[in-house]
């Protein structure tokens, strides 16, 4: 773990059912039985490779605190950049009509419709139980202006149009041995074919049949993937 402390600490704290600060609060509290073995079990789950958000059920994204299972990915800070650019093209009193694919948690169409109230945004991914998580997400946050739909990428939205479509689809090639580090995360959320390239192909493709004339399609993907992506786009007569 890059952050030992900060982790056992997380886990006491959820073993005692407290928060962390209550662990300096009361530093001379003892710990009975049932909480130590608690401790103890979390412990062996973290020690064994097990990601921290899915033990504490939550993680950050957007400054929103997300409830994560095994379920969805763990949203990354490094995705935030897709939040950032999406806002750039909707201007704050817009009414837009958005769309996310393969929401997973939901975190960046959350993200977006937080912080521009009058869009409409719809999320789609092919998880029922990603899908449920998303909803929580929605539910806790009270975002309201947001729609999730149970669908393989575009399939559920083929009547809508849309000026503007984010993802953060699997990226990451079969072979990458970056999988193996990544075993607990769902597989069809990260693993993208032999080039790592699948999904991208599929967005790419299916989006131009959604997209409003002047519309923007916005994407995450792989490191060394930048060529290859643009050529899609082109290939596929995006421009810029």
């Amino acid at each position: 773990s890059a952050s030992p402390r900060l982790d056992a600490e997380l886990l006491l704290a959820r073993a005692l059912n407290a928060e962390r600060p209550f662990l300096y609060a009361q530093p001379e509290g003892r710990v009975n039985p049932a909480q130590e073995k608690k401790f103890f079990a979390l412990l062996s789950k973290r020690v064994s490779g097990y990601p921290m958000a899915y033990i504490m059920g939550e993680k950050e994204f957007w400054s929103m605190n997300l409830t994560v299972s095994p379920h969805t990915l763990i949203p990354r800070p490094e995705t935030e950049v897709v939040v950032e650019q999406a806002l750039l093209l909707i201007p704050l009193r817009t009414t837009m009509e958005i769309l996310d694919l393969g929401t997973g948690t939901g975190a960046i169409a959350l993200a977006i419709a937080k912080e521009r109230p009058f869009c409409h945004v719809i999320a789609t991914d092919i998880s029922r139980d990603a899908i449920a998580i998303a909803q929580i997400n929605a539910d806790k946050l009270d975002i309201s202006n947001i729609e999730f739909i149970v669908g393989d990428w575009l399939k559920p939205v083929t009547d809508y149009e849309f000026d503007l479509i984010v993802s953060n689809p699997p990226y990451v090639a079969s072979d990458d041995p970056h999988l193996t580090e990544l075993r607990h995360e769902p597989k069809w959320a990260l693993d993208a074919g032999e080039d790592g390239l699948s999904a991208v192909r599929k967005i790419v493709f299916g989006a131009r049949n959604v997209i409003k004339y002047g519309g923007h399609l916005i994407l995450e993907h792989g490191a060394g993937q930048a060529d290859d992506i643009t050529n899609l786009y082109q290939a596929n007569n995006w421009t810029n």
